[in-house]
């Protein structure tokens, strides 16, 4: 099974990242952007037993820190188009 976590700051955490993504953007020229919240994307492949139960433990474990980060769990279906 191939899952898709999404890690993100939480709301009201400075994220200089972003700052600094919006800040090229805008000396790019590019207009309209008004915000910008980076985070990260980590793609596991994993046995087609494991529970969503351990899959969250991980996630709270090492993947996210959850003082800081949401995450959210994605199952990739194979009928999910190649890029």
């Amino acid at each position: 099974m191939k899952l898709k976590i999404f890690v993100t700051l939480k709301n009201g955490v400075l994220d200089p990242q972003g700052k600094a993504i919006h800040h090229a953007l805008e000396s790019l020229d590019f207009q309209g952007v008004n915000d910008v919240r980076a985070g990260k994307l980590i793609e596991l492949d994993v046995d087609d037993n494991m529970s969503d139960a351990d899959i969250t433990k991980m996630c709270e474990k090492l993947l996210a820190n959850t003082v800081i980060e949401n995450f959210e769990i994605e199952k990739v279906t194979d009928a999910e188009p190649a890029e």
